[in-house]
């Protein structure tokens, strides 16, 4: 069986009496029109290495298997794994089904070596930590493309001074290039969510800061986002307050959502010295 000769993924689901699980933020996106624009969006195809997390019972999958790459399936939910076996067998040898939970996968072993791009409709409950992972190492993707519930996409390409600014924009783009490339309604999914969707494409800078300064950045913007509302010279003192903030030739009576990524890189490359 061919991947065109597969049944519609709702009678795989019904034929192996598959549900949702609230648990594992679980919301199937079944529609192949809305899966092959993200696919295309991704921009993969032949010869390309792609790790999808969350895959269910494969709806993305078969859309990125479309393109002819070749997919790395990570799916922590036991009961999929028929489905995606049938999938397997369908996509002639391109499709590798790990189950394990995302969190805990070492994706630079499951790349051994190839650049990998990381594709997926992130389960709701884990999408955030999941990213966080990605964009601070040790495994860098080529690229990513990633469904979001949309108000956290918004948070991703927010900017200096707007209310979703915060701790994972500055992440996000001191790292990446990022962009909200899509959005899906709630309705496109089953179960439909009580909220509307996203994707973000993002891809990394060519001057992505080192380790270290990553590790600095997370320690700040935690520390600053914490207590959003307070000046940097008492949010940040855990970490210098005020002599941080000198040492960076930053305004210590300012507050952290006015500041720029490069703002908070130069506090982050100002951290260790003063700590």
């Amino acid at each position: 069986m061919s991947l065109a000769q597969l049944p519609p993924l709702r009678e795989s689901l019904e034929a192996h009496g598959l549900l949702a699980k609230k648990s594992f933020g679980q919301h199937f996106l079944l529609d192949l029109n809305i899966t092959r624009k993200i696919a295309r969006l991704a921009g993969v195809g032949a010869g390309d290495l792609v790790i999808e997390v969350g895959p269910g019972p494969g709806g993305l999958t078969r859309a990125l298997l479309e393109t002819g790459a070749e997919v790395i399936a990570v799916e922590k939910d036991e009961r999929f794994a028929p489905l995606l076996d049938e999938l397997a067998v369908a996509a002639g040898g391109r499709l590798t089904v790990r189950l394990a939970d995302a969190l805990e996968v070492d994706e630079a072993a499951l790349a051994a070596g190839r650049p990998a791009h990381v594709v997926s409709n992130l389960p709701y409950n884990v999408g955030t930590p999941l990213l966080i992972k990605w964009l601070t190492g040790p495994f860098t993707p080529a690229t990513l493309t990633l469904m979001f519930q949309k108000e956290v996409a918004q948070r991703i390409v927010a900017r200096p001074g707007a209310s979703a600014y915060g701790r994972l924009a500055v992440l996000a783009q001191a790292t990446c290039e990022a962009a909200l490339v899509m959005e899906a309604p709630a309705r496109a999914f089953t179960p439909p969510p009580k909220v509307d969707s996203a994707v973000v494409r993002l891809t990394p800078r060519p001057d992505r800061p080192p380790g270290p300064l990553l590790d600095a950045l997370q320690t700040l913007t935690q520390a600053a986002f914490g207590q959003r509302r307070k000046m940097l010279r008492s949010g940040l003192k855990p970490v210098g307050g005020e002599a941080l903030c000198a040492a960076a030739g930053i305004d210590p009576s300012r507050r952290a959502e006015t500041l720029t990524v490069a703002e908070f890189l130069a506090l982050a490359a100002a951290l260790r010295p003063v700590r």
